[in-house]
């Protein structure tokens, strides 16, 4: 198992928002400002590397039967632990996350990823998988984000240290981007430009490989190859029938030879009680 395939397919390639359209709740509600969407991402991470880690950990202890609702109690369990230490330790992103940060325990995307693959593979592939799957979504919501309060905004990072304004001259903020249309809109644009590059065409090929008329000259060369072939096949099923039917031969001989001598043994022995007899 190649752990570097595990950690960098979430990224792009099997990102969980933009190609297997997962978790779109959150991804619309929280995109409105770049930092929601980052606190949202890091919740969501978390809580994927340790509910992975953890249920690899258990999947030959947890029943079959009732493998879903412990899942849920698992990931339940680091929910609650993310709510705590931003209730604490950063007020604004756990206000602004609002009801979206519990409801990261039935996120598909976590629930998903326990039961496709944590349940199945080892402790560092499991943590490698959550890890990137979680640093994929971050990434998603934070593009998405970030178009959405530029755009709607003329801000980017408000409300916190970083911010900064982004209001020129020509262009004066559309809120229409901050609205839900403006998050399907801007979801839609960046899915379609992640299937551009993950589709991207193979490099042109050359020579035979390039030829129209390559898959007729594979289709002549391999009807030229099929009476080799059979004239292979048959003297290889040839061979053994001839050392075989040599065989039955010399034990017919051998065994014609051995019937003769027997016969001739009887006769001498006859003659010689007649003989015998007579004198």
């Amino acid at each position: 198992m190649s752990y570097m395939k595990e950690f960098t397919k979430g990224l792009i390639k099997e990102n969980p928002t933009l190609v297997s359209l997962l978790g779109m709740c959150p991804t619309l509600a929280i995109t409105t400002m770049a930092f929601n969407a980052i606190g949202m991402g890091a919740a969501a991470t978390f809580v994927l590397v340790c509910s992975n880690v953890v249920i690899s950990l258990l999947k030959n202890i947890i029943p079959k039967s009732v493998r879903l609702p412990c899942y849920i109690v698992v990931i339940a369990g680091f929910v609650t632990l993310v709510q705590l230490l931003l209730q604490a330790f950063l007020p604004p992103v756990y206000d602004a996350l609002g009801i979206y940060l519990p409801l990261i325990t039935v996120n598909c995307i976590i629930l998903g990823r326990a039961e496709m693959f944590a349940s199945k593979n080892n402790v560092g592939a499991s943590a490698l998988d959550g890890l990137g799957m979680g640093i994929g979504f971050t990434l998603a919501l934070f593009v998405i984000g970030s178009i959405r309060e530029i755009l709607g905004s003329g801000t980017w990072f408000a409300g916190t240290d970083f911010a900064i304004t982004v209001c020129p001259d020509f262009m004066q903020p559309m809120t229409l981007f901050v609205l839900p249309a403006g998050g399907f809109f801007v979801l839609g644009i960046v899915i379609a430009l992640v299937n551009k590059i993950s589709h991207r065409k193979p490099p042109e090929a050359t020579g035979c490989a390039a030829c129209p008329n390559r898959e007729s000259c594979i289709s002549v060369e391999a009807a030229a190859a099929v009476p080799a072939e059979k004239a292979v096949i048959k003297a290889n099923v040839e061979k053994p029938v001839e050392k075989t039917a040599e065989k039955v031969a010399e034990k017919a001989v051998d065994n014609s030879t051995e019937k003769t001598v027997e016969k001739v043994a009887e006769k001498v022995a006859e003659k010689t009680e007649k003989k015998e007899e007579n004198n």
